[in-house]
């Protein structure tokens, strides 16, 4: 796997702990969009994209958050603890939408995002800095292929 573009978009003046948003293309071919930077306490990294975890209602079948205690559409009583712990024993509440397979293909995407990320950084310090587009990306190529 050969991450062959990244493009980076800062956050300036975030009060919480997102610093950026990335996106990396894979080999030519495959792009991976909304990867987040985060300020954690032992330094930067990356979370992949995710999504909202939601489970459905017994009664009517309606998508509920699964923290959700009633039932949004029906009003129903749903069950505590409808959702799988993660590692601390608390309920998930996001699922990975695309992810590394293992901790070696994690780290060089983290090192190689993390790296943009200081790139970008540095560069937006300077006189004329423009911000990376994220609106146009990855449209020359669709042309190619019609």
């Amino acid at each position: 796997m050969k991450v062959t573009e990244i493009r980076v978009k800062l956050l300036p003046g975030q009060k919480d702990k997102l610093r950026a948003f990335a996106s990396i293309t894979v080999d030519s071919s495959l792009v991976v969009r909304d990867i987040k930077i985060i300020e954690g306490s032992k330094g930067l990294f990356i979370a992949m994209p995710s999504r909202k975890m939601c489970d459905r209602c017994p009664q009517c079948a309606a998508k509920n958050s699964v923290r959700a205690r009633y039932c949004n559409d029906c009003g129903s009583k749903l069950a505590d603890n409808r959702s799988a712990l993660d590692e601390r024993g608390r309920p998930r509440l996001y699922a990975d939408i695309a992810h590394p397979i293992n901790q070696e293909s994690r780290e060089a995407v983290q090192n190689s995002v993390l790296a943009a990320y200081h790139e970008e950084f540095k560069r937006s310090k300077q006189a004329g800095y423009k911000a990376v587009k994220f609106d146009d990306m990855d449209y020359e190529f669709t042309a190619d292929l019609g």
